[in-house]
């Protein structure tokens, strides 16, 4: 598949919020063809300014979502964690106990909210790769046709970007996967015959959904070679645990821990 209709078609299944947030490959395809077909005495001057500028203006773009989501996620952690606690305190032997009824509708609140927080971390996290992805794939094509060597310096510089840096959020999916074991318990997830019924029935259909189709795209990635390159993605941090081995299940490619240097993968586009 051509990066360009990868790229169209995750913004089309990612959250309507998130869709004018990713890389503007579009318009930065443009410029290279300017700068390609630019005299060669003005090919390194203006129009290749215009084009680095661009691509600095979507790293902020990138850091400012992803950085805001992040803390919006540390936020919700730690609410989430407190309704539990709040939750399961209250219900407790030295809790007030409230009815029977009350508990099961705020557990069923708790468990919709926390599988769709999952969920929302899943899509952050195909977020970074998808536009790291984009990055390298315009960078790589600026050089081939322009003779230019700015893959390299610039794809260090982006190493180290927040968007890139993605230990927080995968630190949050694996507690929020804790607590999603705590809320689901395995009684209950014998009983519904798999978990995939249990947390279906109470999930955002289209959160559940495009987390799904996030961990497509994450591994489609990565598919296709265990060769680790200079500008490879890292191997994917997520959990080992049932809810990350649900969305592989429901997931086409099962080619989880695969790496894949980006040159080559894609086809011009």
């Amino acid at each position: 598949m051509k990066f360009g209709k990868l790229l169209k078609q995750q913004i089309q299944e990612t959250l309507p919020g998130w869709r004018d947030k990713f890389l503007s490959y579009k318009e930065l395809k443009k410029l290279v063809r300017q700068i390609s077909s630019a005299p060669e005495e003005l090919r390194f001057s203006k129009v290749e300014a215009d084009f680095v500028y661009l691509l600095n203006r979507e790293v902020e773009k990138f850091n400012g979502f992803f950085l805001e989501k992040e803390e919006d996620f540390i936020i919700k952690h730690t609410e989430l964690k407190q309704r539990i606690q709040g939750i399961t305190d209250g219900f407790g032997q030295e809790g007030s106990q409230p009815s029977e009824k009350l508990y099961k509708e705020e557990m069923a609140l708790i468990r919709r909210d926390i599988v769709d927080f999952h969920g929302e971390m899943v899509l952050l996290m195909n977020y970074s790769n998808i536009n790291y992805t984009g990055l390298a794939k315009i960078l790589k094509k600026y050089d081939k046709r322009t003779g230019g060597l700015l893959r390299h310096p610039f794809i260090q510089k982006v190493l180290q970007q927040p968007f890139f840096t993605t230990d927080l959020v995968s630190d949050l999916i694996k507690e929020c996967e804790a607590a999603i074991d705590a809320v689901f318990p395995l009684e209950e997830r014998e009983k519904a015959g798999e978990l995939k019924e249990v947390v279906s029935s109470v999930a955002d259909e289209g959160i559940f959904r495009k987390s799904i189709a996030a961990l497509k795209t994450m591994q489609e990635i990565r598919k296709g070679s265990s060769t680790y390159g200079r500008f490879s993605l890292p191997p994917l941090n997520l959990p080992d645990s049932d809810l990350t081995h649900l969305l592989q299940m429901n997931s086409p490619s099962s080619s989880y821990h695969h790496i894949l240097p980006l040159e080559g993968y894609y086809r011009n586009g």
